[in-house]
This record gives C-alpha cells, sequence and structure tokens, in this order.
C-alpha cells in the first residue's frame, strides 16, 4: 500500500465545531440552524429517517428508502460547521447510517433529484458564513497535479480491483441500449465504451494517438490492438507500473510509448487525442492551458475525443470556488466542469469546435451501483490492505454519492467529439 494511504483523520468533535456564541443549552446557533435544515430537507424528500428515540420522519412511506440517525447531535454540528463536508464526514464517523434492507444509493437519490430546490434560494445567500475556500495545496500547478493526482490513484492497485472490472477501467462502462443494462456484463460494457470513444476520434490502423490519462492501459492496448500508434500519459506511479505490466502481457508493448508526464509537457503532432475522465482533474483555471495544449498537439484533420463529467452550468458556477466533501476527502484539485464551460474554453482559447455528443448519464449509475457492490462484497480483502473502517465508510458513501448524482440526473457523462 502506498505511503499516501495515511489513515483519514475527522475532525475531533469538540471545538472548533462550535465555536459560535452557544445557545439552546450548549448546541451552536450553526449546529442548530443545520438541525432545521435537516428536518426541512427531510421533510420535502421521499426518504424515512428514524431518530435515536424511535421517531421517524420524513416525506416517505414504509416503501421508501430509510436512513438512521445515530447521533443526531454530532451530524447537526458537523453540518452546522460546513454543510458541504459535514454530511458525509457523519456518515464516515458513524453518526448516521443506512437501514437494514435499504440501500444507501437509492437512499441518497431523492435528495440529489431535489439539490437545487431544498434550500431556498434567499438562504444560499448564508453560504459564506460556513463555506471554506479550495486550499491553495490543491491548485493544479504541475507540482500541484502530481499532488493531487497521486493522493487517490497511488492510493494502491489492489484497491482498486477489489471493485473494477478486468479491464481495470475507473470511468463510466456504456451499455448496450437495447437491452436492461442491469443484466449485461460490465467488462463487455467498458469495452463498448471504449470502442465508441476511439470510434469517435477516428482511430485505426496507424493512426497517431495522444491518450491524456492512462488510468491502467485499458484504452491504449484497445487502441494499440487497432494498429495505432498510441502515446499516453500519466501523473500516477503506481498506474503507470501496473499498466507498463499489462501492455506487455498484451503483446503492444512496442505500439505503446508509456509515460510519467504531465500533459503540458508532450510535444508532437496526432491524428488523435483521447481522454477519458481526465478534465475533472484540470481545474477551472487550468482549463484555456489543457485546451489549447491539444489544439497545439492535434495535426490537420485530426479529431479529439474527451469523455468528461458534467454538471449543470449555473451549479457549477455557483460552487466552484467552494471546498467540498469530494474535493476534501477524495479528489483533491478536481472540478466537474459544465458543457457551457466546454464549449467556452473552446471558442475563445482554441480553433476547435464540438462537433459530436452522446450522452450516457444512467450507464454511469449503474457502473458506480456495480462497483459499490463489488466493493462492499471484498470489504474483508480491503482490511487486508491496511484500510480501516473508516475509510471503508469513506469510500462507500463516495461511490454512493456518485450514483445517487447520476441517478437522479443532476450529474451527466458525455463522449464529446472536438475538431477544426
Amino acid at each position: 500500500m502506498s505511503d499516501l494511504a495515511e489513515p483519514v483523520q475527522l475532525p475531533a468533535m469538540a471545538e472548533p465545531f462550535c465555536l459560535r456564541r452557544p445557545i439552546l443549552g450548549g448546541v451552536c446557533f450553526l449546529a442548530s440552524f443545520a438541525q432545521f435544515f435537516v428536518s426541512q430537507a427531510v421533510r420535502r424528500t421521499q426518504v424515512q429517517v428514524l431518530y435515536p428515540d424511535g421517531t421517524i420522519r420524513g416525506g416517505g412511506d414504509a416503501s421508501s428508502p430509510r436512513l438512521e440517525v445515530v447521533r443526531p447531535k454530532a451530524l447537526h454540528e458537523r453540518m452546522g460547521h460546513n454543510p458541504k463536508i459535514g454530511l458525509g464526514e457523519a456518515y464516515m464517523a458513524g453518526d448516521w447510517r443506512v437501514a437494514e434492507g435499504s440501500d444507501l444509493g437509492e437512499a441518497l437519490t431523492p435528495f440529489a433529484a431535489r439539490l437545487t430546490s431544498l434550500v431556498p434560494e434567499p438562504w444560499w445567500k448564508l453560504r459564506i458564513f460556513v463555506d471554506t475556500k479550495i486550499p491553495h495545496r490543491h491548485k493544479n500547478t504541475p507540482e500541484g497535479s502530481r499532488r493531487n493526482i497521486g493522493a487517490h490513484y497511488d492510493l494502491s492497485n489492489d484497491l482498486f480491483a477489489t471493485f473494477l472490472d478486468p479491464t481495470m477501467t475507473y470511468s463510466a462502462a456504456m451499455f448496450d441500449p437495447q437491452r436492461p443494462s442491469s443484466g449485461q456484463d460490465l467488462e463487455q460494457a467498458q469495452y463498448r465504451k471504449l470502442d465508441a470513444i476511439l470510434d469517435q476520434a477516428g482511430v485505426g490502423t496507424g493512426s497517431r494517438v495522444l491518450e491524456i490519462g492512462t488510468g491502467w492501459g485499458a484504452l491504449a492496448i484497445r487502441a494499440a490492438k487497432r494498429g495505432a500508434h498510441v502515446t499516453t500519459v500519466t501523473l500516477s506511479r503506481e498506474q503507470l507500473e501496473m499498466a507498463d505490466e499489462r501492455l506487455g502481457a498484451e503483446g503492444v508493448a512496442d505500439m505503446v510509448d508509456l509515460r510519467l508526464q504531465d500533459y503540458r509537457a508532450v510535444t508532437g503532432q496526432f491524428d488523435a487525442i483521447v481522454s477519458v475522465e481526465m478534465i475533472e482533474a484540470v481545474g477551472e483555471e487550468f482549463w484555456p492551458t489543457y485546451f489549447e495544449k491539444i489544439d497545439t498537439l492535434l495535426a490537420p484533420g485530426g479529431k479529439v475525443a474527451i469523455q468528461a463529467i458534467l454538471m449543470p452550468h449555473q451549479r457549477m458556477l455557483a460552487t466552484r470556488k467552494s471546498f467540498g466533501w469530494i474535493q476534501k476527502y477524495i479528489f483533491p484539485g478536481g472540478l466537474i466542469p459544465s458543457f457551457e464551460a466546454i464549449e467556452n474554453t473552446l471558442a475563445q482559447h482554441t480553433t476547435l469546435h464540438v462537433t459530436q455528443r452522446h450522452d450516457f448519464g444512467q450507464d454511469y449509475a449503474e457502473t458506480l451501483r456495480r462497483w459499490r457492490a463489488s466493493f462492499t462484497q471484498h470489504r474483508q480483502a480491503v482490511e487486508q490492505l491496511g484500510f480501516d473502517e473508516t475509510f471503508m465508510r469513506m469510500w462507500e458513501y463516495y461511490l454512493a454519492y456518485c450514483e445517487a448524482g447520476f441517478a437522479s440526473d443532476y450529474l451527466q457523462v458525455s463522449q464529446i467529439q472536438m475538431q477544426r
């Protein structure tokens, strides 16, 4: 296990959680406000919430997902300290849990579906009192990017192997729309996704291909088996080592130039440039740099195809400067763009424009559902790798939280083709 996989540290449940003037018998003002907000959000949502005194609240009925609040005061204090981070930290700490017989992803989905309406618009002005700014160390400079990528992808190859399919593909699969996704094989759905983006980029025999973000090598292998010459760059040492082994095992090492390199340092000309769910790690400040570099590297007549997670433009604008749970614990330096932001960046900084787009957000919900089921099934193996209970709860919440975003259509994932 990488040295980066240190035990997850949760804030202590004392000071500074109640720095504001105590009221109501010792419960701080922000905790009281959080308690009111939680009760209002639950009342408007099709779930049930069971409290320690036996009270059941929520807008759902007996058939709805059920959550259990174990330590109400701790939950409200964490959320009062920072609503965007506190709910996830409370789950990590065991302050709340999903009830037996209910599913965490299904329980979070109704909240995600109503995310923009759970808080009345005038209340958003109060965010300035609780929002945390993004730490400067998360800035995606070349050095910062190496640190941010390493914090997630260098945790342990064995960890990712516990829940990914045999292709070791850590991005949305693409299921056959003619059949129910629940009955389809995840590995084949990942190959379908890889083939779709390679087709979108026009990759064939003799193509000079640049891949930004190697992962564990699945796309590079697939492109090389088409007869393409691939240059693929990554900032993850763990992924590089496994990708190198897999390229050799698949007999395509001579077709692939595998590099530990920042995309900003790449030179040359390529007929096709592909990048799967890497733009989320670029950061808004560097979107112009990212697309300008792609524009510079693309040979005349070439095509670009990226797979990107997307969020609504107005929500991106409202939240882009604040620090959330995902950024703190899962993807430091990460920011999901909107489709409008991508188009605007292309128009202002490149000669490229979007020529094709394919959305398959519900496929990502199913992919995440499969990953979480596999992760849960292999809890003992994860524990044997040296990861503690807090870490496992953190990853269960992360996978369910993301699943809810896609299942509710709050988040989208798209394959986007660009040309001059």
